[in-house]
């Protein structure tokens, strides 16, 4: 089997080879962003994330997963000029560019979710909670809503019902129907499975399903 590791650095870097196109004081004035030492302050689930041509590191300075990694590039490539409209909730599904990942999609996250959550609402709400989640305020008929701001401008809600005699837990994850304009579907999935591996995470398991 071909180690996919230089195959991901080679992206990293061109990823990388395209920011520096980028004016980074226009780009933190427009997304609120702070700038130090050259690089842009990203928060990813309110932990910060230095981002820059030279390379991307939490505050440690440690390399966060590839994955990760072409989130925030492209989330600076594609960020619009101007703030689009579409403030409505909808499913992955409902993106009509999403159909080719629907399937990945619903396996990684919203079903993942339904699987090692069943029965433990109690942990799901408190790994959404470790992970600054929190209520919409929206009258939903679910035993749990947690909204979560992973990037800025690009929330994310987690809707769930556990299961019971009749029926299996069920979870849901919606965007606002203008997260394709800051994100690709590739990376809308990729964001989505990243929560999902790190509420499993914060609900005891290590177990890490993304590279």
């Amino acid at each position: 089997m071909v180690n996919p590791a230089p195959i991901f650095e080679q992206v990293y870097k061109d990823y990388l080879r395209r920011l520096t196109q980028l004016d980074f004081p226009t780009l933190a004035n427009k997304i609120g962003l702070e700038i130090k030492d050259g690089a842009l302050i990203i928060p990813f689930f309110g932990q910060p994330y230095k981002v820059s041509p030279s390379g991307i590191v939490d505050a440690s300075g440690t390399e966060p997963l590839h994955s990760l990694k072409v989130v925030f590039c492209q989330y600076l490539l594609l960020y619009p000029a101007a703030e689009p409209q579409g403030q409505d909730w909808v499913s992955y599904k409902d993106f009509r560019e999403a159909a080719p990942f629907v399937d990945g999609f619903q396996n990684n996250t919203e079903k993942a979710i339904a699987k090692n959550f069943s029965g433990k609402l109690g942990d799901l709400r408190r790994a959404s909670l470790q992970l600054e989640g929190r209520d919409p305020g929206f009258d939903w008929n679910y035993q749990l809503l947690m909204r979560f701001d992973p990037l800025p401008h690009v929330p994310l809600i987690l809707l769930f019902n556990d299961g019971d005699e009749e029926f299996p837990a069920q979870g849901l994850l919606l965007f606002e129907r203008r997260a394709r304009k800051y994100l690709d579907m590739e990376c809308l999935a990729i964001l989505a499975w990243l929560l999902t591996d790190l509420l499993i995470q914060s609900g005891g398991k290590q177990k890490r399903t993304i590279m």
